[in-house]
């Protein structure tokens, strides 16, 4: 059921890190896959690392010019946009909200909401809106919830879960469109979340670890492929038990 031999799939922001452990996975259930990252130098080299049939293409996620490049060369090449992975992301506005400035504003919202819609419509349009596909975006479980200094970025993947929602109705029934709500995962993006306290915030989760890429990519692989053909418009959070609160307590009263 997670066969996805004869698809293809763009993955944006795929350079490293989750994008670029969704890549592999997709390459591995069969799907010619299309990498984008800023440069075209990390395109590449992140296509190097994917065992199946993998290009680059640089395109930056929020620049209209670069994204229908993108979708272009894709139709060029393998005939198809079957699957839309909208993982690029980004946080230049880490503090508070009364500190931020309309530039990191700007830019926070037009790379992680404005980058899904765009690639979306192009997606949609190109392809999908006749033959059908799936969009998965890339959110997170800051947009369920509050934390400090994570203010702005918590606002846009909140407002992506919305969008996830809305194009699920409106894309509806050829389209399926679903978010990945990550929590903390071993990324450079997430470092200043993890990198010096990984083992007090392990021993708080319920599972015991921090997230890893390939975690993530697993549930995009699912959600992409015919084993999820009823499943629209949801969020799957994907945070080893992180939203259900420090488990250290239940555990103690289980020993007792």
């Amino acid at each position: 059921m997670t066969d996805l031999k004869g698809r293809t799939a763009i993955v944006t922001g795929a350079s490293r890190g989750i994008g670029l452990a969704i890549g592999q996975r997709l390459a591995e259930a069969g799907a010619n896959v299309v990498l984008t990252s800023r440069d075209q130098e990390s395109a590449d080299a992140a296509a190097a690392q994917v065992n199946g049939n993998a290009i680059g293409v640089a395109a930056h996620v929020a620049e209209d010019g670069a994204a229908r490049n993108c979708i272009d060369l894709t139709m060029e090449r393998f005939g198809s946009v079957d699957i839309l992975v909208n993982n690029a992301g980004t946080n230049p506005a880490f503090g508070p909200l009364i500190d931020q400035d309309h530039a990191r504003f700007a830019k926070i919202f037009d790379v992680n909401l404005w980058g899904p819609l765009l690639w979306t419509s192009l997606a949609v349009k190109a392809w999908m809106g006749e033959h059908g596909g799936t969009v998965v975006n890339t959110a997170s479980i800051g947009g369920m919830s509050s934390a400090p200094l994570m203010g702005m970025y918590n606002a846009t993947k909140a407002a992506l879960i919305h969008i996830t929602k809305q194009l699920a109705l409106e894309l509806s029934p050829g389209v399926r469109v679903n978010a990945v709500c990550p929590g903390v995962v071993r990324t450079k993006l997430a470092e200043i979340l993890w990198k010096e306290n990984e083992d007090g915030m392990a021993a708080a989760m319920p599972l015991g670890r921090i997230g890893e890429p390939v975690d993530i990519a697993e549930a995009v692989a699912f959600l992409a492929s015919d084993a999820a053909s009823w499943i629209t418009g949801q969020t799957l959070v994907i945070d080893g038990g992180q939203l259900l609160g420090g488990a250290a307590a239940f555990r103690s009263g289980a020993d007792g």
